[in-house]
């Protein structure tokens, strides 16, 4: 049965995760939880005695709720958390080896470029290109694609006891599901490439440090800073704060005449909107606006 939003479960992480027996992996509604409530879609991973490892199934169905989400008008905010001791301990190699291309003499060139295509990075961009805001509510260890799934939020809150970590290097991997595009743009290249070379586990103080977080709370607090930062945006200009995502986003890739024509296009789309009239309306009454989402 899902859980309600308003007990969403939250918890430390561990390496006793490591020891416990791996639960059933195949298609089940229950590997991912979702309600909507006020508003607000949570999604949750639910393979806690896997540190919520990813699999293609689990991640194809995170990506259909967030392409679902993103049109649906109900929906004004996204919040994307997990059960038990972890977030994401990123894709799920065991379950990935079986699906994998095969040996190297086996496989066909681009056969690996196109998983990776098909897989990590259709579940990042599916975050980054949800028309509506994504909080993402880090309740232990985010790791590999884990990391990148949480980074890829638009706004990311973290238990004190949650670490980020970038562990492609020690399995002599290269960091999949846009991490070479995110950690740059958020902490630069240079300490970029010290997380990706060295793969150390960051606490939640030192991401919040280096701008990776928003916002440490204390464990308890997780879901109910969650349940509030939500309910503003569930309440705010949908539409508007969907432009400016997209404004955001495209900025680093954008020169100056882009960028300020780009502005200048969402204005004129955006005084389109009914919120557009009614936050001006409201301030000439000096009045709290009541956004619609439209």
């Amino acid at each position: 049965m899902p859980v309600s939003p308003r007990a969403n479960p939250v918890g430390p992480t561990g390496p006793e995760d490591a020891a416990r027996p791996v639960e059933p992996v195949g298609p089940d509604d229950s590997v991912i939880l979702h309600t909507t409530d006020n508003g607000v879609s949570w999604i949750t991973l639910n393979r806690p005695r896997t540190s919520n490892a990813l699999t293609p199934d689990q991640r194809e169905r995170v990506i259909s709720r967030l392409f679902e989400d993103s049109a649906d008008p109900a929906v004004r905010a996204v919040v994307l958390t997990a059960t038990g001791r972890a977030f994401c301990a990123g894709a799920d190699l065991r379950v990935a080896a079986t699906r994998s291309p095969g040996p190297a003499a086996e496989r066909a060139a681009g056969d690996v470029a196109r998983v990776i295509r098909r897989g990590a990075q259709r579940l990042v961009s599916a975050v980054l290109d949800c028309e509506k805001p994504v909080i993402a509510a880090v309740n232990g260890t985010a790791a590999g694609l884990g990391a990148h799934l949480a980074l890829a939020c638009d706004l990311v809150l973290a238990a004190e006891h949650a670490t980020f970590v970038e562990v492609f290097a020690r399995r002599g991997l290269v960091p999949d599901g846009g991490g070479a595009y995110l950690l740059p743009r958020l902490v630069g290249p240079r300490r970029a490439k010290e997380l990706m070379f060295f793969g150390d586990a960051l606490t939640a103080a030192e991401a919040e440090r280096l701008g990776l977080v928003n916002r440490v709370v204390p464990e308890g607090e997780l879901s109910s800073v969650a349940h509030a930062w939500s309910d503003r945006l569930a309440a705010g200009p949908t539409r508007a704060f969907a432009l400016t995502k997209q404004l955001v986003n495209a900025s680093l890739d954008m020169d100056r005449t882009a960028a300020f024509a780009a502005e200048a296009a969402a204005q004129e789309i955006n005084m389109t909107t009914e919120d557009a009239r009614e936050g001006v309306a409201s301030f000439v009454e000096r009045r709290a606006p009541a956004y619609r989402g439209r």
